[in-house]
């Protein structure tokens, strides 16, 4: 029987979340990769092979996958991780977030601007292993320079307010 437990312990994740980021956004199907261990207490161990990607919210432009390894973004005061993966040419036109949004490039190369237009010629270049803080309220935009992979951390709840609201893939789906 404590075998049985224990195998069940291990094999299924005891914290299925219905994840949002901002008004209706849901990481629909996402599961969290948090696991509970004997003791009760959880811990999270995620190997790339074992993440499960999805496709991103409707927040964010058509063509990036997105996985959570933990929490819920959408949770006000709770932590959060999640990756986004984005193709070759990836573009996220200027927006921000209502708490900060921490991003290391995991794969690829990141490109960040930080203003109200997309201006191209004035992204940083953010290869893998860089770190990049973006305060809450801070407008910003990014591009792929080929596929991208980037995990970002933060506090819930994390919405995108796109500084155009004619830019908003939400607003767009509706037309």
């Amino acid at each position: 029987m404590k075998k049985f437990r224990i195998g069940i312990v291990v094999l299924v994740p005891l914290v299925v979340v219905s994840l949002g980021l901002a008004q209706a956004d849901k990481y629909k199907g996402m599961k969290s990769h948090t696991m509970t261990g004997q003791s009760g207490q959880s811990h999270i161990m995620v190997t790339p092979n074992e993440i499960k990607w999805g496709t991103a919210p409707p927040s964010y432009p058509a063509g990036a996958q997105a996985a959570i390894l933990d929490g819920d973004p959408s949770r006000a005061g709770r932590p959060f991780t999640l990756r986004l993966k984005m193709p070759d040419g990836y573009k996220v036109p200027p927006h921000w977030h209502p708490t900060d949004e921490n991003v290391t490039t995991l794969a690829g190369v990141l490109m960040v601007g930080v203003g109200d237009k997309f201006d191209q010629a004035a992204e940083r270049e953010m290869p893998v292993g860089s770190y990049a803080k973006m305060p809450k309220g801070l407008r910003h935009y990014g591009s792929a320079k080929g596929e991208t992979i980037v995990q970002v951390h933060g506090v819930g709840p994390f919405e995108i307010t796109y500084v155009n609201p004619a830019d908003d893939p939400r607003k767009q789906a509706k037309k």
